[in-house]
């Protein structure tokens, strides 16, 4: 292995970890993901076979194989499909992340398996992600700038949206505000044409209580989901003001006294062969 492919291989780990998803590399603590894979060498000979990453987040199933090269990053037929020719699956990160993450849709109780296809660096980059079934078919999503999409908190809508092409909560929430708003408008407007003596007070109390009470409920939701959507935009405009500061930075190559005063919180020396460094953040590590 080349030391390009090395550093492609740590970068995505550090993307995974970035959006805390548990992954294994090389293979599958999950026993009945390991067996599905026991068999799928990519070269057909029968022996096991492995992609970089798998990741299980709650009930999907996460296949990551990434090429250090970003001419590897999908090859496809005449017809426009996935190639599934022995060398393209060795040689193409998307056509092997397909591979494994079918015969886990195949071999396995899971069926919410996702193909994602990586390749070059940090800062020039493919993500191609694929839906994958348990037949022979696939669907191909958008490309991504990471795998903030395959977090734990946003898997779900990632799927609701992009796989199941339905309205996420969100557009139902707002929906629904809309669709209250317009009726208690209209009942208003109704009402406000009726002549007095035409006017049933206790319908319309009962009547405009349910419309106000149903209003409120579905603003309070989309408040909410407004104020978490809010914070998730902040948080990524952060990490990636960060990135991008980082990548501008030139390497550290000689200790810098005033870096490490803001990273370390302090230092314990249990022992000579046991000292701990504990980051301003509460991350230890042993020295």
């Amino acid at each position: 292995m080349s030391k390009k492919e090395v550093n492609t291989d740590i970068w995505v780990a550090s993307m995974l970890k970035e959006n805390e998803i548990k992954y294994d590399a090389q293979g599958s603590t999950v026993k009945e993901l390991d067996e599905a894979l026991k068999t799928a060498s990519k070269r057909g000979t029968g022996h096991a076979g492995y992609p970089e990453y798998v990741a299980v987040i709650d009930d999907f199933v996460l296949v990551v194989e990434d090429k250090a090269d970003t001419s590897k990053q999908i090859k496809l037929t005449e017809n426009g499909i996935i190639d599934m020719d022995t060398k393209a699956v060795t040689d193409y990160a998307v056509n092997g992340a397909y591979f494994y993450a079918k015969r886990i849709a195949q071999g396995s109780n899971f069926k919410k398996v996702f193909a994602v296809g990586v390749s070059g660096n940090e800062k020039h980059h493919e993500i191609t992600p694929l839906w994958v079934d348990d037949r022979e078919s696939y669907k191909m999503l958008p490309d991504l700038e990471s795998f903030v999409s395959f977090s734990p908190q946003n898997i779900h809508e990632y799927y609701t949206r992009y796989v199941l092409e339905e309205e996420t909560d969100f557009e139902k929430t707002t929906e629904q505000i809309l669709k209250d708003a317009s009726e208690l408008h209209e009942y208003l407007r109704t009402y406000g044409t009726l002549k007095d003596q035409d006017k049933p007070l206790d319908d319309y109390d009962r009547n405009y209580n349910e419309l106000v009470s149903r209003y409120e409920a579905a603003k309070t939701q989309y408040d909410k989901t407004c104020e978490a959507i809010q914070y998730r935009k902040a948080r990524s405009r952060q990490m990636d003001s960060f990135i991008k500061e980082l990548r501008n930075q030139d390497l550290i190559k000689e200790f810098d006294a005033r870096l490490w005063g803001s990273l370390v919180d302090f230092i314990t020396v249990y022992s000579k062969d046991d000292i701990r460094v504990t980051f301003k953040d509460g991350t230890e590590i042993r020295a």
